[in-house]
């Protein structure tokens, strides 16, 4: 079993057990981690990650680029942004998106308009759990 922190600037956003944390990273894509994992540090992509608790629950987190690292029995994530579902404004999301959408209807070119769909496509899957 693994011991898995969710950290930020501000604080610990997510703290618990799990039997597997599912994530996905710029380099390799998509990696789980189950115990007895070698350790690993990784540059986590605009996506969710999965935590697999012991009673067979998933917990899903958006995460907002960052790292992680596996050592021993403990999993971190370090992360400037990351909100589990409840924690979602759907609507504001959803204005994301669009206001994303439009930049890029503009200009096909703009990174920043990329980045914050990719971020108001993340965030209206998971909190819709699609």
């Amino acid at each position: 079993m693994f011991q898995v922190e969710l950290v930020s600037p501000e604080d610990i956003s997510y703290s618990g057990e799990a039997e597997m944390v599912i994530a996905r990273t710029v380099e390799g894509g998509d990696i789980a981690f189950q115990p007895g994992h070698v350790p690993f540090i990784g540059v986590l992509a605009v996506w969710s990650v999965d935590v697999i608790r012991p009673d067979g629950g998933r917990d899903t987190i958006a995460v907002h680029q960052g790292f992680v690292q596996v050592a021993g029995t403990k999993v971190s994530i370090l992360s400037d942004v990351s909100e589990s579902a409840g924690d979602i404004d759907v609507a504001r999301a959803e204005a994301a998106k669009s206001t994303a959408e439009a930049a890029l209807a503009a200009d096909r070119d703009d990174e920043d308009a990329a980045a914050s769909l990719a971020r108001a496509d993340l965030r209206l899957r998971v909190a819709t759990g699609a």
